[in-house]
């Protein structure tokens, strides 16, 4: 087993995520989530989906890319 390191749970079926040269370990998605999501630099809502990244900030879409002063920014529908 191994712990989860959100919430510490010791869960037989936790799971790995490899990303950028570290390992994270989890016992549920919400705690991947709650770690691992980027937040927009806007509304400071945890991006899920596949946001949108301009200058190495990170937005939940368009909207909020916009809001900040990004230009020329679209969404894909």
């Amino acid at each position: 087993m191994a712990r989860c390191e959100v919430c510490g749970n010791d869960y037989g079926m936790s799971f790995e995520v490899h990303a950028q040269g570290a390992v994270h370990v989890f016992d549920c998605f919400a705690c991947a989530i709650h770690r691992m999501a980027p937040i927009c630099e806007h509304c400071r809502v945890q991006i899920i989906g596949q946001g949108v990244e301009v200058e190495g900030n990170w937005y939940c879409g368009g909207h909020c890319a916009r809001a900040e002063g990004k230009v020329g920014i679209v969404d894909k529908v």
